[in-house]
C-alpha cells in the first residue's frame, strides 16, 4: 500500500471488527464491561499503524496482534485477582488472628489487653465459686495463664484444672454471666 492508496482505519475497522469478537469468543473471555473489546480495538489500531504489506497478510497480522494482546490482558487480570485474593486473606487473618469459632466459622476477636476493672463483679463471681474454681478464673481468665502453668503452680494435673474450668463455666452460665469472660 502506498501512502496515496492507504485505507483509513475506520474502513479497516468496519471490515475487521468481527476479528475482535472472534478472538474474545475463542479465548472464552467473559467481557460484560467490554474491557477486552476495547483492548482488542487498541491492538487492531496498533497493528494497523505497524503493518507492512511486504511481511504478510494484514488479516493474519491483525489476528496475531489482537490474540496476543487479549492473552496479555487475561494474564494481567489473573495476577491482579490472585494478588487481591492474597491481600484479602492476609487482612482477614490479621483481623481474625487466625482463630475461628467451630460452629459458624466467625473470627474470634483477640481479647488480650482487655481488662474488666469492675471489682464488684469479680467479688460477686468469687462468691459463686469454690476456691479451686476461683483459682481457675483468676489465673486463666484474668491473668491469661495456660492450663499447664496453672496446674504446675497449684501442684495438680491439667485434668484437675480442666475440671475446675468446666464447673466454673457451668455455674457462671447458670448465673447469667456472659461467656465472653471465659
Amino acid at each position: 500500500m502506498n501512502k496515496d492508496n492507504k485505507v483509513s482505519f475506520e474502513e479497516i475497522f468496519k471490515q475487521n471488527e468481527r476479528r475482535i469478537h472472534y478472538q474474545i469468543h475463542k479465548l472464552r473471555i467473559q467481557d460484560p464491561h467490554r474491557e477486552f473489546y476495547v483492548e482488542g480495538l487498541y491492538a487492531m489500531w496498533l497493528a494497523y499503524k505497524k503493518y507492512r504489506p511486504d511481511q504478510g497478510l494484514m488479516s493474519t497480522y491483525f489476528n496475531y496482534t489482537i490474540r496476543n494482546r487479549l492473552i496479555d490482558m487475561l494474564r494481567k487480570k489473573t495476577r491482579e485477582q490472585d494478588h487481591n485474593k492474597y491481600f484479602t486473606q492476609e487482612e482477614e487473618r490479621k483481623a481474625g488472628n487466625g482463630n475461628r469459632s467451630r460452629k459458624d466459622l466467625i473470627p474470634i476477636v483477640d481479647t488480650s489487653g482487655i481488662t474488666v476493672t469492675d471489682d464488684a463483679l469479680w467479688d460477686e463471681i468469687k462468691a459463686m465459686l469454690t476456691e479451686n474454681q476461683w483459682k481457675w478464673v483468676k489465673c486463666y481468665v484474668i491473668d491469661d495463664m495456660p492450663l499447664k502453668e496453672i496446674a504446675e503452680q497449684e501442684g495438680v494435673i491439667v485434668d484437675a484444672v480442666k475440671s475446675w474450668s468446666r464447673e466454673a463455666r457451668k455455674k457462671l452460665r447458670n448465673a447469667g454471666v456472659k461467656e465472653a469472660l471465659m
